[in-house]
């Protein structure tokens, strides 16, 4: 089966499609600094939206998502632009885990398994 690679990076790529799934990397803002946790969710998944859109799938075909959170105390925060965003009637499983990010300006990460 054929595998095909989005913004290939020489540590990984972004999004990897085999067969009629499309895998995301950990995606985060783009420019975290200063940027509030609503402000960097809304980053993330306009830039998931734009990978998806690579793959040949999009939103509605969601099947999974794993949210990375530095501070669970911002949970609502995020959920607010999360659930403004996410396809109603197509909602993936998703866990959400406060952690640790790469570097401190990162407040959010957000990873995403869809169908095509």
């Amino acid at each position: 089966m054929k595998i095909e690679r989005h913004d290939v990076g020489p540590r990984m790529s972004k999004c990897v499609v085999h067969g009629d799934t499309a895998y995301l990397a950990g995606i985060v803002a783009e420019s975290p600094k200063g940027k509030s946790v609503a402000e960097q969710t809304r980053d993330i998944v306009r830039q998931i939206d734009g990978l998806l859109a690579k793959a040949g799938t999009d939103k509605t075909r969601l099947l999974s998502a794993n949210i990375w959170i530095t501070d669970m105390s911002t949970f609502a925060e995020m959920n607010s632009v999360w659930d403004e965003w996410v396809s109603q009637g197509n909602t993936p499983a998703r866990a959400t885990i406060e952690a640790k990010l790469a570097t401190p300006d990162y407040k959010v990460e957000i990873m995403v398994v869809a169908g095509k």
